[in-house]
């Protein structure tokens, strides 16, 4: 999976968009300028093509206006799923494609490819320790120094979030140094505000994944350990407990960890967004299935049950949530940063629990068919599938909301394409060939591999390297349209804004799980791709590895920061994608937002809202 799984330097916020008072212009400085010229015509014309309307598109017009300005409408962005639209340039599904999930194959492991990656690892890890950051939170690896995130002191982050990484990469020496500082260090008595979601999904995620992997580890020195982990996760649930104290329900962004204190977000008006709020659940119901204690479970769902009690359109829903209420504040509808998590743990949820809680899979399909309905694009020249964003805007004319379509799409939904195809397989549960999808899962199919396929392309730069941010080429952008399917938005002065690469797992969280699920050895061999891209261009040479600038720039100036997520999630997912299929099995195990591996479970608990 912050500024919400965005991870800036600590002081960056993002502007809060509240509703606004009739006959007010909305704030329009992060929107495209390109999205900011379409007009309403222009943009009917451009849906209705791409439903394969063309000539309706010249006449519907007016026929259209009173539904796509209402204040409740949401702009639709295809029909057809995969005919018309994405049967096309490279995206259908072929009658020889075989899709077989890991159920029905057996993959095995690239010895080569994998110990490049652990020793990748290793030379991060060793940095780390080595160049005198031992037991702080984050690295810098151009300075080679540690940092903590408050002046409080540290929690833990690298070192916590790297437990598991350490146990699936069989580094025991490494996994013990850090054994014995969790259990002599580390000390969650911290009187100092902490991101809510960062702290459950890294450390609490990263607690409860070293109990189970040391729990059912094949050696009984380590299965020793796994109480330890569980006590301190204890400890950290019992403190993160604090932020539900809410009016709604709704976690505040921050805990101060000492007094348990919820701390809501000033700095952005007091609201929480959509992805902090709805990405603990995986972490708390697991503590409770641990513990017998359901308060954390209870808790969980309740955000849960808040979200489905709003009737969110088409299952897609705004940004930013009020935890003093627990309503929706007007503000983006994305699968980027504050948004991407809470899609993701709706089918997370549901195989968590084996399939017991009928209402996440219900969730999890309205909301992806709101996603394909909404927030799917495809090029013109490429046909390349990719997610869009839809802004709160007020028309011009009569200052009735409506939203603005900005074909901008983060890094981090990148996830997408394989939660696309892991809600297909379900982790291997069953036998799929594509002669046997029904609609739905065809289009899931479709799109999610068609996401994957868009997040490689991506990596068509300079360096090999994503941008953080794309912007892709809509069908009525005449003067991009015939050259490039996506470019990185420069600013006044032409400087690219977001052309820097920060280390980010998305993309090979995917090709992960699109390789367990098809073994397709292209997803090998892109994930081999990216990973020769980090080593020539990311790699410090005294120790460690750094995000780029501008992966448009050869060479690229380094930044001097080493995200924790680079050892927890990239690497991790990376070294799983070249081994063999039976280390952690997806029919056995679910990955939280930050790579942590959980167990799949029976429920001893399941409350009346999980199957309504």
């Amino acid at each position: 999976m912050a500024d919400i799984r965005q991870r800036p330097t600590g002081n960056e916020k993002e502007q809060v968009k509240v509703p606004l008072p009739q006959g007010k212009q909305i704030d329009k400085k992060d929107v495209n300028k390109k999205a900011e010229h379409f007009q309403t015509l222009d943009v009917v014309r451009l849906l209705l093509s791409l439903a394969g309307l063309s000539a309706v598109a010249w006449f519907g017009y007016k026929t259209l206006y009173p539904f796509l300005f209402t204040p409740s409408s949401v702009i639709e962005t295809q029909t057809n799923l995969p005919g018309s639209k994405f049967g096309k340039k490279g995206n259908s599904v072929s009658s020889g494609e075989v899709f077989s999930p890991i159920g029905g194959i057996k993959l095995k492991a690239d010895v080569e490819k994998r110990k490049a990656v652990k020793d990748a690892f290793i030379w991060s890890w060793n940095a780390y320790v080595e160049k005198h950051a031992w037991g702080a939170d984050e690295f810098s690896p151009l300075s080679q120094t540690g940092s903590n995130l408050t002046s409080a002191g540290g929690v833990g982050y690298t070192i916590v979030d790297s437990l598991d990484a350490l146990l699936v990469l069989d580094l025991i020496p490494e996994y013990e140094r850090a054994r014995d500082w969790c259990e002599n260090e580390l000390s969650f008595d911290k009187d100092a505000t902490f991101n809510t979601f960062e702290t459950t999904i890294r450390i609490l995620g990263g607690l409860l994944s070293a109990h189970y992997l040391t729990s059912t580890h094949s050696s009984s020195k380590i299965q020793a350990d796994a109480p330890l982990f569980l006590n301190l996760a204890v400890d950290l649930g019992e403190r993160l407990l604090g932020a539900f104290s809410s009016p709604s329900g709704i976690p505040w962004s921050g805990i101060n960890l000492k007094t348990r204190n919820g701390i809501p977000d000033r700095d952005n008006q007091n609201v929480a967004s959509l992805a902090e709020a709805a990405s603990l659940q995986l972490e708390l119901k697991y503590l409770s299935h641990l513990t017998g204690d359901y308060v954390y479970w209870k808790k969980a769902e309740k955000v849960t049950e808040i979200i489905r009690s709003q009737a969110v359109h088409d299952g897609i829903a705004p940004i930013f949530i009020n935890p003093t209420n627990g309503q929706f504040v007007a503000s983006e509808i994305r699968l980027g940063s504050r948004g991407d998590s809470y899609y993701e743990y709706l089918l997370k949820q549901w195989l968590q629990t084996d399939r017991e809680e009928p209402v996440y899979r219900d969730m999890y399909d309205e909301a992806m068919g709101g996603i394909k309905k909404h927030l799917i694009g495809q090029t013109h020249k490429s046909g390349l599938i990719f997610t869009q964003e839809l802004h709160p805007a007020r028309h011009p004319r009569d200052q009735t909301q409506t939203w603005q379509v900005v074909p901008k799409q983060d890094h981090l939904v990148c996830f997408l394409g394989g939660s696309f195809i892991l809600g297909i397989t379900e982790g291997g549960n069953r036998e799929v060939d594509w002669k046997h999808l029904d609609e739905r899962e065809m289009e899931d199919f479709v799109v999610g591999k068609g996401i994957v396929e868009s997040c490689m392309s991506t990596h068509e730069t300079a360096t090999g390297l994503a941008p953080e941010i794309a912007m892709f080429v809509q069908w009525s952008d005449e003067q991009r349209a015939a050259n490039e399917d996506w470019y990185i938005k420069p600013n006044l002065n032409g400087v690219l804004i977001d052309g820097r690469n920060i280390l980010r797992p998305e993309t090979v969280e995917s090709l992960f799980l699109a390789y367990r699920s098809t073994g397709d050895e292209k997803y090998r061999q892109w994930g081999w791709e990216v990973f020769q891209a980090f080593e020539k261009w990311c790699k410090v040479s005294s120790g460690g590895y750094a995000g780029i600038e501008d992966v448009q720039t050869v060479p690229p100036k380094q930044l001097d920061r080493m995200e924790t997520f680079w050892l927890a999630e990239t690497l991790k997912y990376l070294y799983l994608l070249f081994d063999d299929s039976d280390h952690i099995p997806l029919d056995k195990h679910i990955f939280n937002t930050e790579a942590h591996i959980l167990p799949v479970f029976k429920p001893e608990y399941i409350s009346s809202f999980a199957t309504s």
